[in-house]
């Protein structure tokens, strides 16, 4: 028996049944972080430690029984049964869980979805976003099935079956959303600076990922965004930074940051193509932006 497979066993001895897929480091750095469990060792009188108890993972869980889940400013009761969405940047906390009888959760990073979307951009994982979803029977049923089917897919062999299990986490992150009717998106209360600002995170997002070594962004300055999006400059900064506590700037950076290392790790390209296709005029201005931000030059970061 190899290495890999004694880690496995060790693993599902230890949290007794529960699916945890063991995977070498450099495939875990390499993808982001997944895995899948079952909910049932982990509550009633028998419980054992909740695996990945740490806040800095999003989690999907599915729970069948009542509890409380206390947010800074409100606390949801679940009456029966639950579909919740956990962002590590939004504090919460379980109570009564001893009234959980079954369920379901997965856990995931950021770094999982790369080139696949911004998770934050959903309403579910959003802080004003609706987090806590009531589920009837026949939609436990629904959404258990989608678990199963992750189950399934993480203990096969196949080569592409981080692509399926994404696809999964969407059907849950899309099935929750809508059941939210428009009619309750209507009633929230959208200023002219969530607008602006939704438009303008919309409009930086749709620039990436660069797939092709003629492509370019469009927008790289709150100027080339405001212009855009037909308002001033200044309108632009002071909606964004109202909303997202950062300056239109600042995401514009981390944004190109991003697809930099994604670019740098995962690409052929030259640093040259690169620093092209994010809008640099010159290499050692990519260069000297890349270091500001990493403290590394794009080659060692390529190479560490």
């Amino acid at each position: 028996m190899n290495k890999a497979e004694t880690l496995e066993d060790l693993y599902k001895r230890k949290f007794d049944g529960a699916a945890f897929h063991w995977m070498p480091d450099t495939i875990r750095n390499e993808i982001g972080h997944f895995n899948v469990f079952r909910l049932d060792p982990f509550v009633g009188d028998k419980a054992k430690p909740v695996p990945y108890k740490r806040r800095d993972y999003y989690k999907i869980m599915l729970v069948v029984g009542t509890s409380q889940v206390h947010y800074a400013d409100k606390v949801i009761d679940v009456k029966k049964q639950a579909l919740s969405f956990s962002n590590p940047h939004i504090p919460y906390k379980w109570e009564h869980l001893d009234d959980i009888r079954r369920g379901f959760f997965c856990i995931f990073n950021q770094h999982f979805f790369d080139q696949f979307g911004n998770l934050n951009q959903y309403a579910v994982f959003q802080p004003n976003g609706t987090h806590i979803v009531e589920l009837t029977d026949e939609q436990v049923n629904q959404v258990s099935h989608i678990y199963e089917r992750m189950f399934d897919e993480i203990t096969s062999e196949y080569i592409h079956k981080y692509d399926v299990l994404r696809n999964l986490v969407f059907e849950l992150l899309h099935f929750a959303m809508k059941m939210q009717s428009s009619s309750t998106f209507d009633k929230q209360p959208i200023n002219a600076a969530q607008r602006i600002s939704a438009l303008f995170l919309e409009l930086l997002e749709r620039q990436f990922p660069l797939d092709d070594t003629h492509q370019q962004v469009n927008f790289r300055t709150a100027s080339d965004f405001a212009n855009q999006l037909n308002v001033h400059v200044n309108h632009l900064n002071r909606a964004v930074k109202e909303t997202t506590k950062k300056t239109t700037s600042q995401l514009i950076a981390e944004r190109i940051v991003q697809e930099s290392k994604v670019l740098l790790k995962q690409s052929s390209w030259g640093v040259s193509e690169i620093a092209f296709g994010l809008g640099f005029s010159e290499v050692t201005h990519f260069d000297n932006f890349f270091k500001k931000h990493t403290q590394l030059s794009p080659l060692k970061f390529r190479n560490g």
